[in-house]
């Protein structure tokens, strides 16, 4: 029973983070599949490639939330380390989705929905410290490494470790995830936020975070 719970909040917070919001909801709009197109990345920024601001807007949103609806529903009905087990379990259901051959997206937006739910004094953080950075380097990619990376600092400076282990380990696989991202920045390649570069689009350089 000890199992149990741990057990069912991985597997319900798995299944939950899988469902691939970018691609049913292009689908659905008869926009085909959002695999073929730019990056062939599932997340918002890649739905924007399609010319529908209204549908990277809902899967950004519907990303972020379905981290947020497992944590807050097995927080709930099991306590706290429930709540932190199906957020991080969303999280890789959304980068590395069983119905998608394991081929997801890059947690961001996943990341903010959960850190929202288990300790939203931390989500906050993480939200002012990418807008705050994007308007200075005004890199997406960058913004969101910084503020994945504020996450554990602020969750063990505000007293919660199991949060700061948490977030940790999730920031440590959205830097994985944006390792091209990470030797872009490095060249000074990466596309900044407002750049309309027609041969990224055509080549579907992998420059979303979601």
């Amino acid at each position: 029973m000890d199992l149990l719970i741990p057990a069912l909040s991985a597997i319900g917070g798995y299944l939950l983070g899988s469902i691939p919001f970018g691609l049913v909801l292009t689908q659905l709009a008869g926009l085909g599949d959002i695999r073929d197109i730019g990056s062939g990345n599932i997340g918002a920024t890649n739905v924007l490639r399609t010319g529908r601001k209204d549908l990277a807007v809902a899967t950004l949103v519907l990303d972020a939330g379905k981290a947020g609806i497992a944590a807050a529903i097995f927080g709930a009905l099991f306590g706290p380390v429930a709540g932190l087990i199906a957020g991080g379990f969303a999280f890789a259901g959304h980068c590395f989705p069983v119905w998608l051959g394991f081929k997801g997206g890059k947690g961001v937006a996943t990341f903010v929905g959960t850190m929202l739910v288990v300790y939203w004094p931390v989500g906050l953080i993480v939200i002012a410290t990418w807008l705050v950075m994007a308007a200075i380097v005004r890199i997406s990619s960058l913004s969101a490494l910084v503020a994945a990376l504020a996450a554990p600092i602020a969750a063990y400076a505000l007293g919660r470790p199991d949060v700061a282990i948490m977030s940790g380990l999730l920031a440590a696989l959205i830097y994985w995830l944006h390792r091209a991202n990470i030797q872009r920045i490095l060249k000074g390649e990466e596309p900044r936020i407002g750049d309309k570069k027609k041969s990224e689009l055509e080549n579907g350089a992998e420059t979303e975070e979601n």
